[in-house]
């Protein structure tokens, strides 16, 4: 078992090391302080209020998303403020950028929107200020910071779908499906980096380019979603003994169907491959505003590595010292855990590319945690409280067949 995983894991590792190694050639453009970055975007506002005082409301909606996407998102100030500031303050932020567009969309008048815009600059200047306040600048330490916790955060999700797969492969007596599952892990890998490319080098228009890649991250997620859900029913039917034994003496030399392999092997590559992208143009961001610091990106990178194997190490671990029963209780609660989470963050993608609306929720407090998917918006809360209560039902529903039966 151990030579089975190891081997694989590693080589893995190396795999994502030695593309990364492509990031900092890419990068070409001059570093820039936090307060310039605002600067760029205030005389980019000014040019959202004069096509809005033409009328046109659309190319004032497109200049909008250029600030978000071509600045404030491209230029890393976005990952800094999540990773320097709170998740809550960069969400807090987008969804005033959504507050600007809506006014734009139902022809405010002009001083509306520029009460808006202004209130929007004033967000980034508390955010611009906070960060140069705590150091969080192009250098030194605080790229290490950035680094560590951007690869942390997003690679954390990816583990833990592999860690639950992993483990299942290995009770179950398929060790040789383990190298497929890390195969696909890599093919998510390279699907990140080519959408990088695509979106960093062959894509001009920003506005088409950023609210594209929300598009895709969201509906990956949401894909990712319905595969979990049913590999967590389906983990979820085998958690008492009996179940379980059936299920055995059901194989064929403990060999799993081929569409049962793929899916399992699918759901790495939609968790690997939703949150790449994403860490490669946020990496990408950081190379830019380095000023000569990029050693230190490399160190944050690296200790990321290392945390996060040694996090799935662990895992690992303890998984399969949990006896059958409950190994697939927590396995299955895991899973669902994880398609909840993918379930906001998918439609919070779908949010900030202005497919779904955009709803805050005043009325009570409700946190910003992106390791949950947790956002204080209706369209957000909403779903994910539904599918929870659907869980619920479908859990109470399988105790009584299961009390009925006995």
């Amino acid at each position: 078992m151990g030579e089975e995983t190891s081997n694989p894991m590693r080589k893995l590792f190396v795999f994502i090391t030695a593309l990364f190694l492509l990031l900092p050639a890419a990068s070409t453009d001059a570093a820039q302080t936090w307060q310039q970055i605002h600067d760029r975007i205030g005389v980019q506002m000014d040019q959202v209020y004069e096509i809005y005082k033409t009328g046109n409301t659309e190319g004032a909606k497109d200049a909008v998303n250029d600030i978000y996407y071509g600045i404030y998102e491209k230029d890393g100030l976005e990952s800094a403020v999540r990773s320097g500031i709170s998740a809550k303050s960069a969400n807090l932020t987008e969804y005033q950028f959504y507050t600007l567009k809506k006014a734009i969309r139902a022809g405010a008048p002009q001083s509306e929107v520029e009460a808006e815009g202004a209130k929007l600059l004033d967000m980034i200047q508390t955010e611009v200020t906070t960060l140069e306040t705590k150091g969080v600048e192009s250098g030194g330490w605080a790229m290490f910071l950035q680094a560590f916790l951007i690869l942390l955060r997003e690679g954390i999700e990816a583990i833990l779908v592999l860690v639950g797969i992993i483990a299942y492969l290995s009770r179950a007596g398929h060790e040789k499906e383990i190298s497929i599952v890390y195969n696909w892990a890599i093919a998510g890998i390279i699907g990140s980096f080519i959408s990088a490319y695509l979106f960093v080098s062959v894509l001009d228009n920003t506005t088409t380019t950023g609210a594209g890649r929300e598009i895709i991250e969201g509906c990956t997620a949401l894909f990712a979603v319905l595969v979990l859900l049913g590999t967590s029913a389906w983990m979820g039917g085998k958690s008492n003994a009996k179940a379980w034994k059936s299920y055995i003496d059901s194989q064929v030399k403990l060999t799993l169907s081929t569409g049962k392999s793929r899916a399992l092997g699918f759901a790495v590559f939609l968790a690997v491959y939703r949150e790449g992208a994403e860490v490669i143009l946020f990496y990408q961001a950081l190379f830019n505003n380095a000023i000569g610091d990029i050693d230190m990106i490399w160190a944050g990178f690296v200790a990321a590595c290392v945390v996060l194997a040694l996090v799935f190490f662990l895992m690992q671990r303890g998984a399969l010292r949990i006896p059958i029963g409950p190994f697939f209780k927590v396995t299955s609660a895991f899973m669902f855990v994880l398609a909840v989470t993918f379930l906001g963050g998918g439609l919070k993608e779908l949010q900030e590319a202005d497919v779904i609306s955009t709803s805050v929720i005043d009325s009570i407090p409700v946190p910003s945690i992106d390791l949950l998917g947790l956002y204080p918006t209706y369209e957000t809360i909403v779903p994910q409280i539904l599918l929870i209560l659907a869980a619920a039902a479908m859990v109470s529903y399988r105790k009584r067949s299961a009390a009925a039966e006995s």
